[in-house]
């Protein structure tokens, strides 16, 4: 007979596992705090997938071209995709999928702040591909060595999608940079209000994060929010000058002593103030979301009926 293992005994496989730069697997005993962690930072995730597809999704009927249409529409299909695979993922940590939308509808649970502001114009598409979804490039792609396994997997081929959503909003905003003074300055516009936001998705500086230490002891993270910032930082800035576009930050200058750029002070107040659930558009994306739970419910309970039938059927 197997002996059974102490909680001491289990935690020390546990430490023993994430200090060999192992992963971590659903069959594994965890500690409740690796689980809560795990579960609230991967919703969250989830969460920003879900509630991101309605910025653009906003402009599919207002394309101006079938090109541009059908990339907008695949774009946002993958971010649905995004939100499923994260979900699923949360699951294998115990957590209930209907649960978290219902936190997340009532306020209970957080999604990115980035997409909580309004897409004014079509220049903000090309700019969300470009810096949203470079943000989320330079913040997730650190995540496929993330310490839980079904998180890390999924990460690479999100990473993967994700690069190439970048790449489409960089080719919209060149083109729209070759095009007329009014589509430049279009363009130049939407990089003003988005730059800022973008600098925020990386959550709060290090010494106000709570979470970070706790994160990258386990090997959650693998950077600190504000080494990714400057990650972002550098490698926009030259993009921009490719794009023939600046930044709205007049203390962006290059450092030749630490070899980075340094940049402005972002407003804290701000970020916390949406965070907060009063930014511009928070409380449409939320009851947007809310909305369609409701009315997919008939879907959910058709596809319940049909399971259980089938496993009637099949004793």
């Amino acid at each position: 007979m197997t002996a059974t293992l102490s909680e001491k005994d289990l935690e020390a496989h546990f430490e023993h596992t994430i200090s060999k730069d192992q992963r971590i697997e659903p069959r594994d005993w965890v500690p409740e705090g690796y689980r809560k962690t795990m579960i609230r930072m991967i919703a969250q995730h989830a969460h920003s997938e879900i509630i991101g597809m309605q910025p653009e999704g906003n402009w599919i009927t207002r394309a101006p071209s079938l090109r541009r249409k059908a990339i907008l529409l695949a774009k946002v299909q993958d971010e649905a995709g995004h939100g499923l695979y994260l979900y699923s993922a949360t699951e294998t940590l115990g957590a209930d999928r209907g649960d978290l939308t219902e936190r997340l509808v009532t306020g209970r649970q957080k999604y990115s702040s980035i997409f909580n502001y309004p897409t004014l114009t079509f220049a903000d598409v090309g700019v969300i591909g470009w810096l949203v979804d470079g943000a989320a490039i330079c913040n997730q792609v650190p995540l496929c060595r993330s310490s839980y396994g079904p998180y890390a997997r999924a990460m690479i081929r999100i990473c993967k999608e994700e690069s190439f959503h970048q790449r489409q909003g960089f080719e919209l905003l060149m083109t729209m940079m070759k095009g007329t003074r009014a589509q430049r300055e279009m363009v130049q516009e939407a990089v003003n209000r988005w730059w800022w936001p973008s600098l925020m998705m990386f959550g709060p500086p290090d010494g106000d994060s709570p979470n970070t230490a706790q994160s990258m002891a386990w090997r959650i993270k693998r950077h600190t929010n504000d080494e990714l910032r400057q990650r972002f930082v550098d490698m926009s800035v030259p993009q921009a000058e490719i794009l023939g576009v600046t930044f709205p930050d007049p203390e962006l200058k290059w450092n030749a002593e630490r070899g980075h750029y340094d940049f402005g002070a972002v407003d804290w107040d701000e970020f916390k103030q949406v965070v907060s659930g009063n930014g511009p558009c928070n409380a449409e994306r939320v009851e947007h979301r809310r909305q369609a739970h409701e009315d997919g419910a008939w879907v959910r309970e058709a596809a319940a009926a049909h399971a259980r039938k089938t496993q009637e059927v099949a004793a």
